[in-house]
């Protein structure tokens, strides 16, 4: 430390005498020249000296010192000129003095020019030696594995084969593979920071000694693909390969380079590597985690179906039955009632059909078939309804009576659904009614337009309605308040609907008792599209 404080007083104190020499040699000859020119009978351009006092002392003077050193120079000129000439015409003379002049203003202003020029050549070296200071800051610190490599070599090798007539590296490539291992040992390593020390290996001899070919997994045509890169004249190159590591293990990186336009700043390219691995294995993880997940959601979605299709078809599979005993009775009578029993056969009938269009229409929800929409007369379907749920109404005494609208309404819709969701509603107002007094044992169905695109066909009953709980969850899957219940038939109730551009609202009603209203498009949804 010591030692470095002498070293700079010492230079200190040289720079300080040299400066004071060539002050005092360019005032003595500035003396000389002012002597000479106004004292002498030398006729010639004396004053043209002036220029050297003026290079002399640039070195230690600043831009107004220099400035000043001029114009002093320039005044002297004059004063031995009329001192010596006085205002006589001297055409010689008068030359001489002008060239002196011009002279020393000529080299004043190439001095200042050059000391503008000397002040920006500093500051752009400092700007140079920052930017460089901050670059090797950043090479040195980052996360990023970054080599600074010497491609001049492969690419004068590679240029030389285009020269040859190789128009397809890589065609060449096929039947001269060596040509890859040739471009490996041309590359040479400047620097590598942590990171890519770390990315292949800690190595105590660092990776200069070291040709790349050594961690380039074999199988690996990433090189190859950079080496077509630079053989084309690409500006860039991002590539994904594998790595192995000193240890053997293999790396999966994305490698990105830019390479300049300039052939001669090949020397030195910036390479950057990302390791992706753990990302690679954690996306091919969630793979394997969505394919199991559409394994479960399939075998999730055949449950579903299998529920729904019992559900569905448990009512009129009740009915055959129901009927198929009536039947029996009638015949078992003596005489046998004929006209009984074929009512029950028909009834039959109309329930077996009915299960009938229920696993077809299953069947086209499995197989993506056509079910076309045809024109529901919906006050004819509500009778229907009421016709296949007649048993139903008896065995537990409901009244069910129908509001009518103004004006027949008639919706583009598949029947089957609709008749499908308000065998549904009005099945659970039926089994919600239970435990009400007889003679409140009531259902409603009120149909009316509700705009221009939809009507509205709402079922009611006059049961103990719907509590909080239970409405938060009511249409979600395998949800129940029934002892017996799948919890399958609103969520089936509501996605028919919804699949057809429809809804399907729930609520209770001011009087008591449940609500659920139907909205139906006039047009079938799916029809318009």
């Amino acid at each position: 430390m010591v030692s470095s404080i002498t070293l700079k007083l010492i230079n200190r104190r040289g720079t300080v005498s040299h400066e004071i020499a060539l002050g005092l040699i360019a005032l003595a000859l500035a003396v000389a020249v002012f002597y000479v020119d106004a004292f002498t009978e030398i006729e010639s351009a004396i004053a043209v000296l002036y220029v050297i006092v003026l290079l002399l002392a640039a070195e230690i003077l600043t831009r107004i010192g220099t400035t000043l050193l001029a114009i002093v120079s320039i005044i002297l000129t004059l004063f031995a000129y009329f001192y010596s000439h006085g205002f006589e015409e001297n055409v010689p003379a008068q030359l001489r003095l002008a060239v002196s002049l011009a002279a020393i203003t000529i080299t004043c202003a190439l001095i200042l020019r050059n000391e503008t020029a000397r002040v920006g050549l500093i500051e752009a070296n400092l700007h140079l030696r920052d930017s460089e200071t901050r670059y090797r800051y950043i090479f040195e610190h980052s996360r990023i594995a970054l080599w600074e490599r010497d491609y001049s070599a492969v690419r004068s090798f590679l240029m030389s084969l285009k020269a040859e007539g190789v128009s397809d590296l890589k065609d060449y490539y096929r039947t001269n593979p060596g040509v890859i291992v040739a471009c490996t040992g041309l590359i040479r390593t400047i620097a590598a920071n942590d990171a890519a020390m770390e990315l292949l290996g800690h190595m105590t001899d660092g990776l200069h000694s070291r040709t790349m070919r050594r961690y380039i997994a074999p199988d690996d045509d990433t090189f190859l693909d950079l080496m077509d890169a630079i053989f084309c004249g690409e500006r860039h190159f991002e590539g994904k390969g594998n790595l192995i590591t000193e240890n053997g293990e293999s790396r999966l990186v994305i490698m990105s380079m830019s390479f300049p336009e300039d052939p001669s700043a090949f020397n030195r390219v910036v390479v950057g590597m990302v390791d992706i691995t753990q990302r690679e294995m954690m996306q091919k993880a969630l793979r394997e985690a969505q394919d199991e997940l559409a394994r479960a959601s399939r075998a999730a979605t055949v449950g579903t179906l299998s529920a729904s299709l019992a559900h569905e078809l448990n009512q009129p599979l009740g009915a055959i039955v129901v009927n198929a005993q009536t039947l029996l009775r009638w015949l078992n009578r003596e005489p046998p009632d004929l006209a009984a029993v074929r009512r029950s056969a028909e009834r039959i009938i109309r329930d077996s059909q009915r299960a009938s269009e229920i696993i077809h229409n299953t069947r086209s929800m499995l197989t993506q078939g056509d079910r076309t929409p045809e024109q529901v007369d919906l006050e004819t379907l509500i009778e229907e309804t009421r016709a296949l749920m007649e048993h139903d109404f008896q065995r537990d005494m409901v009244e069910f009576d129908v509001s009518p609208a103004e004006t027949p309404l008639a919706v583009k819709a598949i029947r089957i659904e609709l008749q499908q969701v308000l065998i549904n509603l009005v099945t659970n107002a039926v089994q919600a009614m239970r435990e009400t007094a007889i003679d409140r044992r009531k259902i409603l169905v009120s149909l009316g337009r509700k705009d221009d695109i939809f009507v509205s066909l709402s079922v009611r009953d006059f049961g103990p309605g719907i509590s909080e709980e239970a409405m938060a969850k009511l249409f979600t899957p395998f949800f129940t308040t029934k002892p017996s219940g799948m919890g399958m038939g609103l969520s089936i109730c509501r996605s028919t609907l919804e699949a057809r551009g429809g809804q399907l609202i729930a609520g209770n009603h001011p009087e008591g008792g449940a609500i659920f209203e139907m909205i139906i498009p006039i047009e079938d949804d799916h029809d318009q599209h």
